[in-house]
Order: structure tokens, then C-alpha cells, then sequence
């Protein structure tokens, strides 16, 4: 059975004192990667992402914002190992029943990650969000990366790959244009960039882990909009997090304006089924 795993990930497990891999289970909840748990002959157990069709530094950058979402009193993030060109070993986090208050803890986590701060917009190199790159050079002003490096980039992309029609690109200029009028200020915390329920789990006690991150250094509240892009977060999140980090007046209401971006992503991931949404979150903060 080991067999099919990659070579540098048994020969490191086997110099690492672990012994040869007994046992290898499929794991479910992805829809790029395969995933794997496996289980070595000291009862140690890892977890392993394979993918054969990856950009060649796609772990490597999911690996660096692993490390970097790793701060104290932050939510549990998997410990990156040992990554290739075709697979990410990092550590398993047997994900347990949630505790009672899970949402609660998660909600002044999350705030106390995003306290953590940069000294510009971006990071350390370009990533990947799902596999659609994303570029994160370094900007001191965070409107013109939110508009040049998300909405725009994105948008141009749909466009160059006949997903979104013109006049919406044209839209979508207009109001990454606006973005100072609609958007308070703030600084650059270290962000999750995917959270969407998918991605928020637990360890073995069933404190709140995140897990897949697209990490660079951006708005706080647009972390906090894709809680809400796919089955939103409990209240019980949201009032925790404004415990520790308290949020600007209308927070909630520019949701849509930051899922703007993940809603482009996920043309460009998906293909049309996706542009209705879009496109009518488009409409809406262009006629403002």
C-alpha cells in the first residue's frame, strides 16, 4: 500500500523514527486534492495531500501560510512537515465533536489572529486560492490592493477566459474605484483568505482548527465575509469576536461587496453556474 505513496514522504517518516506506513486511509471533503490519513507502525498518525495536476509550488505556498496563520491564542492550525511539487504531509488533527462552546472560541480566536498585523498589504510570495493564482505583492495602500490584486484580477481573468461579459468587467472597475467610500479603514491582519465553513474544523478536544488557507495580510472583515458566503457562522461567532475586536458600523453589509472576489473565483473555478450571483453582486454596488 505504500507503494503509491510519494517516496520522500516514507523515507522521511522512516528517518524521522516513525517507522513504515501500516495503514492508509481515504479521506473526503475536498474537491482538488486527494487526502489521505495514515497511520505508521509507531501508531503515529499524519495527514497527506496529493495532487498530480498542482502548480509546482501550490503545497509550498499552502505549507508557508500554514506557519504563518500560527500565532498564539488563534484558532489550532495543522503543523506543515514536508511538501513537494505533488503532495503537502503535514500533521493530522483527528478532528473531534465540537465542544459546546465552539463557536464562541472560535469567534475570539479568529480576533485575536486578525490583531496580528503586517506592515503592508500582501505577502511573502503569490498563492493560490483554490488553485486560481493569487497575487500578493507588497502595497502600502489597502484599497489599491483590494481592488488591483482581488476584484480586478479576477474579473479580468472571467473575462479572458469568456466568463464575464464586458460590461461587467466595466462594473466592476467602477466600483473598485469607489472601494475608499464604502470600506473603513484598516490595518493589515493576517487572514485565513478561504474561510468558508468547509475550512473551519476541529482537533481531537474539538477546539476550533482551521484548515486550506489562501493566508496574506489584508481587511479583517474580509475574513469574516466568507464565514458568511456558503451557510453562514452562528451569531455566537460574530458577538464572540466583538468581545476581543471590535467591528466597524454596517460590517455586515459590505459583506457582499468582499465576497465579490470569491464569488469571481468561483467563475473561474466553476464555469457559469456561478455568474447570476455574481453578476447581481455585481449590479448592486456599481448602481450605488
Amino acid at each position: 500500500m505504500t507503494a503509491a505513496l510519494p517516496l520522500e514522504v516514507v523515507d522521511w517518516l522512516q528517518k524521522q523514527g516513525y517507522g513504515p506506513v501500516v495503514e492508509v486511509r481515504a479521506q473526503g471533503g475536498g474537491c482538488i486534492n486527494e487526502a489521505y490519513r495514515l497511520r505508521t507502525v509507531s501508531g503515529e498518525t499524519f495527514f497527506l495531500k496529493v495532487n498530480h495536476r498542482t502548480p509546482p509550488d501550490m503545497f509550498e505556498r499552502e505549507a508557508e501560510g500554514l506557519e504563518a496563520l500560527r500565532v498564539p491564542g488563534g484558532p489550532r492550525v495543522p503543523r506543515p512537515y514536508l511538501w513537494g511539487a505533488t503532495f503537502l504531509l503535514m500533521e493530522d488533527l483527528r478532528p473531534g465533536p465540537r465542544r459546546p462552546d465552539y463557536w464562541e472560541v472560535f469567534g475570539r480566536a479568529m480576533a485575536r489572529l486578525h490583531q496580528h498585523t503586517g506592515p503592508r498589504f500582501g505577502f511573502y510570495h503569490d498563492n493560490y486560492i483554490g488553485s486560481t493564482p493569487q497575487p500578493n505583492p507588497w502595497t502600502d495602500d489597502g484599497y489599491e490592493f483590494y481592488a488591483r490584486h482581488r476584484l480586478l484580477y479576477q474579473a479580468r481573468l472571467a473575462h479572458s477566459r469568456g466568463l464575464l461579459p464586458a460590461e461587467d468587467v466595466a462594473r466592476v472597475e467602477r466600483i473598485a474605484s469607489h472601494l475608499r467610500e464604502w470600506v473603513p479603514e484598516q490595518p493589515p491582519s493576517i487572514l485565513h483568505g478561504d474561510l468558508w465553513s468547509g475550512n473551519a474544523t476541529t482537533d481531537a478536544e474539538g477546539n476550533p482548527a482551521i484548515v486550506d488557507p489562501a493566508a496574506y495580510f489584508g481587511w479583517a472583515e474580509a475574513d469574516l465575509a466568507m464565514t458568511a458566503l456558503f451557510g453562514r457562522f452562528p451569531d455566537a461567532f460574530y458577538a464572540a469576536y466583538e468581545e476581543v475586536r471590535p467591528l466597524a458600523p454596517g460590517w455586515e453589509e459590505r459583506f457582499s461587496l468582499y465576497n465579490l472576489y470569491h464569488l469571481l473565483n468561483h467563475v473561474n473555478l466553476f464555469g457559469s453556474g456561478y455568474l447570476p450571483e455574481t453578476r447581481a453582486v455585481i449590479r448592486r454596488w456599481a448602481g450605488r
